[in-house]
């Protein structure tokens, strides 16, 4: 399983790191790639504007999961994620 994570801070990008490798360590021979972008959507203005999209590639021809998560603190968002692609793979 390759995993690409593209986050604003290294403390985001450990944690979804770790979170995902933990979520989906037992789905290890069904993941192809996972690409997970934590972005601030409204910049520095605040709100709930930090989204978390995971992209996961599964083995075999087209099988694409898109999960995507929106909440002010970027760990939750992560979290949120992580539990989704999870039960979704």
């Amino acid at each position: 399983m390759r995993i690409t994570i593209r986050a604003s801070s290294r403390w985001v990008t450990r944690l979804a790191r770790r979170r995902f490798e933990f979520a989906l360590s037992r789905f290890g021979h069904r993941v192809r790639s996972l690409v997970v972008r934590v972005t601030d959507v409204n910049g520095p203005r605040g709100g709930i504007d930090k989204r978390c999209r995971v992209t996961v590639q599964l083995q075999g021809p087209s099988r694409t999961v898109v999960i995507d998560d929106v909440d002010a603190d970027a760990a939750i968002a992560v979290d949120r994620a992580a539990d989704r692609t999870a039960r979704t793979v």
